[in-house]
């Protein structure tokens, strides 16, 4: 009468995991290139702009933990 829920038990769950990791920790390395080049020049011209420069520079890291917590919550939705 009912059908049973398939679910993925294959490659496809750590390919997923592999892809929300890998897509923060990319998209951190990118905007962090780009903070760190106008952060140095703006530190060279101003010293007293680099506590700014410090938390922009770490802001984006929040993507590379996103990207663990949600590669963690796919791997471990099958247990």
């Amino acid at each position: 009468m009912f059908e049973e829920e398939k679910t993925m038990v294959g490659w496809e769950v750590p390919l997923g995991a592999a892809i929300a990791f890998t897509g923060g920790a990319i998209g951190t390395a990118w905007a962090q290139s780009r903070i760190g080049t106008a952060g140095a020049a703006t530190v060279a011209e101003r010293p007293e702009t680099i506590g700014s420069m410090i938390i922009l520079e770490a802001i984006p890291e929040t993507l590379v933990i996103l990207g663990f917590v949600v590669a963690s919550m796919i791997i471990l939705m099958l247990k």
